[in-house]
């Protein structure tokens, strides 16, 4: 398969022209309250995000959804939660990256947390890949990948993305 790159880039800066607006109006949201994943393993999921990555757990409380599933909350700054459901007794199977589906999240650290949980990430072994000097990317304990971002909110590798 060949991509036409060229192609590609002219439609970027079409979009860019038409859509991106020089005084852009102020979102309607306040911001994420919450990004909900699935947990095969409630205190392995504690264990990677509260212990490993240092976001407090905040709550945990039954999923209004499905009787006996757990809904359980970690704080990852500036008022925003990751959210995590289990579903006992369903067989969800392994994590898959799919079109419409999750492909990463990336969560903002200042350059020295980012020093250290990658730090902590190496000597727990998790496997992970460093970008740019400002980005490590890995998975969490069911496959969900992660990014932990160096850049402050609101930049991207020195552009300004909002």
């Amino acid at each position: 398969m060949s991509i036409d790159y060229p192609a590609i880039e002219a439609a970027r800066e079409r979009i860019r022209a038409r859509h991106l607006r020089e005084h852009r109006p102020p979102s309607s949201a306040r911001g994420l309250h919450h990004f909900a994943l699935i947990s095969s393993d409630v205190e392995a999921t504690i264990a990677f995000y509260q212990d490993l990555l240092e976001f407090p757990l905040t709550e945990i409380i039954e999923n209004r959804d499905y009787r006996g599933s757990n809904h359980f909350f970690f704080d990852i700054g500036n008022g925003n939660l990751l959210a995590f459901f289990d579903f006992p007794g369903l067989d969800l199977g392994p994590y898959r990256e799919v079109l419409g589906g999750l492909h990463h999240i990336a969560i903002s650290v200042d350059p020295s947390t980012w020093e250290r949980l990658r730090g902590k990430l190496e000597a727990a072994g998790v496997p992970h890949q460093v970008e740019s000097g400002a980005s490590v990317y890995f998975t969490d304990p069911d496959g969900a990948r992660l990014e932990l971002l160096a850049d402050p909110l609101g930049e991207m590798y020195g552009s300004h993305v909002l």
